[in-house]
Parts: structure tokens; C-alpha cells; sequence
């Protein structure tokens, strides 16, 4: 776009030499209140339009006449066009043929009253996480997971024993929220111990442990050398020891060896708490508290 006064010759179309990709056309105006920073230009029609001052030829004030030329630049649109859809190009070669894979969920054990899910750690490629979450039977449980990258197991509590349940995953990224399969999966009976999974603490002797071996094996069960996310029992003799603190911390039950044979002798789970090492206090606080646990 143009001004130039109207001494300057002017044309409505297309000069002399001049690419035919440019298509112009030329206004003329008179000048009325002059601004620093806007002008008042006058058409013949008497329409009234405002106009940057700095754009004007210099000496021009009120009562000046100008011509306006504007001029349509189809190399420059087509180049640009040409700019934007490369661009496009390169962000769907970037973000668009990559998206993010779903989830797999599994169950990885359960027992009469939890169940533990795991899923392979999570492919987002260029794709931002913005929250993991666990669902069961349709319901959002607790709080979003914490570091869901370096998270790849969920342990679910108080469960009602014999009881079916389904769950699923979600995940929301930048690039749309993502829904894992559905998993169903049926608590056990009392009478059903494999999933048990005992880990130990200190001893009075190596026989009386490997005598707790041979009984975990007869109803099934399974045990480990170290307090993990699927232990459902420490047995030990005495406190202390890193099973047992780890046992604490994550609110495991830590019974006398007592408990298992018991669970044999009956050929059922039996309760936890007339077997405790140290018994509830008398407020009626436990070692042992019942609470849902992230892994």
C-alpha cells in the first residue's frame, strides 16, 4: 500500500513492466484533520476513513490530496500458502504418525482382599502425560498416580472376598486421553491361599524357616527374600531387621510364624491379628493398618 499526492501520475491498473502477479488499484482521497498519529482522509463519495500519518508522503496537511494505491502480491501469497502447508507437513511428520500407545493392563496376583494391576511403562512418543489414573468398576479411585512414568503397578485393598471386579486405566495426554482393555478379576475364597506371598524376617533358627518354606509351598502359596508390592505377610520371631521395617512401612502384617500353621491346619485364611508379633495398642492403633497402597 501506497499514498503519494496527486501531482504523482497514478493508474487504476496495472503499470508498465509490472509483473502481472501484482493486481493494483489506486483511491484518491482528500486530507482532512492530520494526527501524529492518525489522518482523516476524505474519498470523493465522501466516505471517511482513518489512515496511518507515518504513511503519507511528507508535506502533505489538510486539504491535500493523495492517492492511496493498493496492490495484491499473488508471488507472495503463493509462497506463503506454500510455507504454511510445509510447515503442516513437518508437524504431522513429527507429532501426527507417532501417537501415543494404549496401555495394556494385567493382573498381576490377587488375594481374598487385594488385587495388584501392572502395565508396561508408558510409550507417549512427542505426546505430553498429563495424569494416570486407575479405575475400578467404573470408579476413579484416589488421587491421580504419582510419577506415572517410573510407575508401572497399582495395589488395591480392602476388596470384598469372592467378589468379581472390573478395572481399567486411564491416561490423558496432550494428544487426547487414552483408555487401557478392561480387566475382570474374582477375589479368593478363604479356603484359596495362593496368593499368598510371605516374606521373612529374623528367625530363631534356619529350621524353623525352612520349616515355614515347605508349609507355604503345601497351600500354594509363594514367598521372597525382601518386602515387595505383592507381600502379603512377614513372619518372623523377633523385631527388627530391613524386611521388618519395610513390612512397617508399608502396613504389612507381621505375624509369628504361628499364623501359617494355623492357615494349614484349618486349610484357610486365617485373621492376621491374634498372631501379630506386638499386638495393637490400646488406642487401638495397629502396626498393621488397613490403607490402600500405590506401588
Amino acid at each position: 500500500m501506497t499514498a503519494t499526492p496527486e501531482d504523482s501520475q497514478t493508474s487504476s491498473g496495472p503499470t508498465s513492466g509490472q509483473g502481472l502477479s501484482k493486481q493494483n488499484s489506486s483511491i484518491r482521497f482528500t486530507v482532512g484533520k492530520v494526527d501524529a498519529g492518525m489522518t482523516i482522509l476524505l474519498t470523493e463519495d465522501h466516505h471517511l476513513i482513518e489512515f496511518p500519518s507515518l504513511l503519507l508522503p511528507k508535506g502533505v496537511s489538510a486539504g491535500s490530496v493523495v492517492n492511496i494505491s493498493v496492490n495484491r502480491d499473488l508471488d507472495e501469497e503463493h509462497h506463503r500458502h506454500e510455507e504454511f502447508w510445509a510447515l503442516q507437513d513437518e508437524i504431522l511428520d513429527q507429532f501426527g504418525k507417532n501417537p501415543p500407545k494404549t496401555p495394556t493392563l494385567r493382573v498381576k496376583s490377587l488375594t481374598q482382599s487385594t488385587c495388584i494391576l501392572e502395565w508396561d511403562s508408558l510409550v507417549l512418543n512427542q505426546a505430553s502425560l498429563r495424569s494416570l489414573d486407575v479405575y475400578k468398576n467404573g470408579v476413579k479411585q484416589g488421587h491421580s498416580i504419582a510419577n506415572p512414568f517410573h510407575t508401572t503397578q497399582y495395589k488395591l485393598q480392602g476388596l470384598d472376598i469372592d467378589q468379581e471386579y472390573s478395572f481399567y486405566i486411564g491416561v490423558k495426554t496432550s494428544a487426547g486421553t487414552l483408555r487401557s482393555n478392561d480387566v475382570k478379576a474374582r477375589t479368593h475364597t478363604l479356603e484359596n491361599l495362593t496368593g499368598t506371598n510371605i516374606c521373612f524376617g529374623v528367625f530363631e533358627s534356619d529350621y524353623a524357616l525352612e520349616e515355614c518354606k515347605k508349609l507355604i509351598v503345601e497351600i500354594g502359596g509363594t514367598w521372597t527374600e525382601e518386602v515387595g508390592i505383592d507381600t502379603t505377610h512377614l513372619l518372623c520371631h523377633v523385631q527388627g531387621g530391613y524386611n521388618y521395617e519395610a513390612a512397617l512401612q508399608q502396613s504389612i502384617p507381621i505375624v509369628k510364624p504361628e499364623w501359617l500353621k494355623a492357615c494349614v491346619e484349618h486349610k484357610k485364611l486365617q485373621a492376621a491379628l491374634p498372631y501379630y508379633l506386638t499386638q495393637p495398642s490400646n488406642n487401638g492403633s495397629s502396626n498393621q493398618a488397613d490403607a490402600p497402597t500405590q506401588g
